[in-house]
């Protein structure tokens, strides 16, 4: 077992991409993220390695790679290194939705979030649907959005809709517990594995706005409670009353439906969203 990292991006990889310069941007759960500048222009770089509680940590960047190959024209790269694989793929500028949200969970009454920002959201979901994938990992850090190149849903290690290698594959066993679907935590909870769904991508794409725009989970349970607490939480509901204002708040409540067929579909989110501005 490795450590905690951080790694440096492994000598295969520089050697391919002749680095400029390099920054940190993240260390946890598994996998170092840098964000170098090459002569194709800034890329990512992930360094995957297995942690005390999850050894797929390690297969996740080669995994990644396997699945953006089959969505993009763009440069790919991907390799093993001592402890695990690592992959580059290019740079997304823009701001996270959290992030980008982050104004409207500092006022007393504040006002419905971005419509427009929304539904970029919500057309990047649709868009990898369409194409026959599910994500399983929603979140809001996820949705990166740029000023004027859309928005890129990113973080595509446990997306399912192709053939990925066996050597860098493994079983879903969830996601980050805070966007997962009741029937997604029923399934961890008692299998130990879930399979991935459109619905429950639309479920986790309703918490996600709900979060950004509010600061608070859907549903209640204490911050350090351990995740088999966090999941019973999920599984037993009811989630907390959607307080987002206006058509976003109606469609966020439709979306976060215990039952995934009551659920609107990813397309029907966007033309409630595009007929509501």
């Amino acid at each position: 077992m490795s450590s905690d990292g951080p790694y440096m991006p492994p000598e295969s990889a520089l050697l391919l991409l002749n680095p400029q310069t390099k920054r940190l941007v993240l260390n946890r759960r598994g996998s170092t993220v840098w964000e170098v500048t090459t002569d194709f222009g800034p890329y990512a770089v992930k360094v995957g390695y297995p942690t005390t509680v999850h050894a797929w940590t390690a297969l996740a960047p080669a995994r990644e790679a396997a699945v953006l190959r089959q969505l993009t024209s763009e440069r790919i790269l991907s390799g093993e290194w001592e402890h695990g694989t690592w992959s580059a793929q290019p740079w997304r500028k823009g701001d996270s939705l959290y992030e980008l949200w982050e104004p409207y969970r500092f006022e007393k009454e504040p006002p419905a979030p971005s419509l427009d920002e929304a539904l970029s959201c919500a057309v990047a979901l649709a868009a990898l649907h369409e194409k026959g994938w599910v994500h399983g990992d929603v979140q809001p850090a996820h949705f990166i959005v740029g000023q004027s190149a859309g928005t890129f849903l990113i973080d595509l290690a446990l997306a399912r809709g192709g053939r990925v290698p066996r050597a860098y594959d493994f079983p879903y066993r969830g996601c980050l517990v805070h966007y997962e679907a009741p029937e997604i935590s029923a399934s961890v909870l008692e299998f130990g594995t879930a399979t991935p769904t459109r619905e429950a991508d639309v479920y986790a794409l309703g918490a996600a706005l709900f979060i950004s725009a509010t600061g608070w989970r859907h549903v209640d349970y204490p911050d350090d409670a351990p995740r088999p607490v966090q999941r019973q939480a999920i599984v037993k509901g009811p989630h907390r009353p959607v307080n987002v204002p206006g058509v976003l708040g109606d469609l966020i409540d439709q979306m976060l439906s215990p039952d995934p067929a009551d659920r609107p579909t990813c397309a029907e989110v966007c033309e409630s969203l595009t007929s509501a501005r």
